[in-house]
């Protein structure tokens, strides 16, 4: 019974409120089981495997904008609930627990900011954000990313991640689609560079409008991109879809991107190709 007694009074006993809460996470490449604070430390890069995990908007810009350089823009766009939508949950609703589990207003974040030494107009979409789907205020706030580009004359730079268009706001969010590929035309007339990135997910209409359509177009591995799901386009065309379809790897095997770059690599990358083109 000497085993159940405690030795020494004052010694306490460790209960489940007592315990962290995760410490640990499982790789969705690997299955290996990853230390949270280490996975962290390697900017969510499985040490394993490469699996890159999603990281949030203002995460995206640490790792690529230097230290002091950044100025953040458009913090005084809101998404609304024009079309006043109801499904199951409320959209105003959506849009409240979005803004309270991000700390943002809106599925992006915008600013000017330096890439070793070069200046750029970023914009990052965050998945957290309703899916990182395109709303109408999205969608503006990467027209005004574009458009600084334009008027200051410096590389412009989309990070995406985003389900498509938002269903929520109909052809307001459709029409996003068309008002950034027009800016992007005008910089591509005017000379000026633009780079987009693609992470995990790029799906819809992100990928059928200014997602694509960069001078270059990078992607992280093993990033999902397309337009339609693939159960929608396999029950559609009654064809069984080859290994990896609308995987990164895929997609620059049929040349519609030009480099898959690993997140570690993606600054250096962006910068000797900034040199390059500016």
């Amino acid at each position: 019974m000497e085993w159940f007694r405690k030795a020494k009074s004052g010694i306490g006993t460790l209960i489940k409120r007592d315990t962290p809460v995760d410490l640990w996470v499982k790789c969705d490449g690997c299955k290996e089981i990853l230390y949270r604070k280490e996975l962290a430390a390697n900017r969510y890069v499985c040490e394993h495997c490469g699996f890159h995990f999603r990281i949030g908007a203002s995460d995206y810009v640490k790792l690529l904008i230097d230290e002091g350089t950044w100025q953040v823009h458009d913090t005084n766009l809101t998404s609304t609930d024009p079309l006043k939508f109801t499904a199951k949950k409320k959209y105003k609703d959506s849009l409240r627990d979005a803004e309270k589990n991000t700390g943002a207003h809106s599925g992006v974040l915008s600013g000017i900011g330096e890439i070793k030494g070069n200046k750029v107009s970023l914009g990052v979409m965050d998945f957290r954000f309703i899916g990182g789907s395109m709303g109408s205020v999205e969608g503006e706030k990467i027209a005004r990313v574009l458009k600084r580009g334009l008027t200051m004359e410096i590389p412009a730079i989309m990070v995406t991640a985003s389900g498509g268009a938002r269903m929520q706001e109909g052809a307001l969010s459709l029409m996003q689609m068309g008002k950034t590929s027009a800016i992007i035309a005008q910089l591509a007339k005017a000379g000026i560079p633009y780079f987009s990135v693609m992470t995990n997910p790029t799906t819809g209409g992100v990928t059928a409008s200014f997602a694509m359509l960069g001078d270059i177009n990078l992607a992280e591995p093993g990033a999902l991109i397309g337009f339609a799901g693939e159960r929608v386009i396999r029950e559609t065309i009654r064809q069984n879809l080859p290994p990896g379809f609308q995987r990164a790897e895929f997609l620059l095997e049929k040349g519609m991107l030009d480099m898959i770059v690993a997140r570690h690599d993606m600054k250096d990358i962006l910068a000797s190709l900034l040199s390059h083109l500016q």
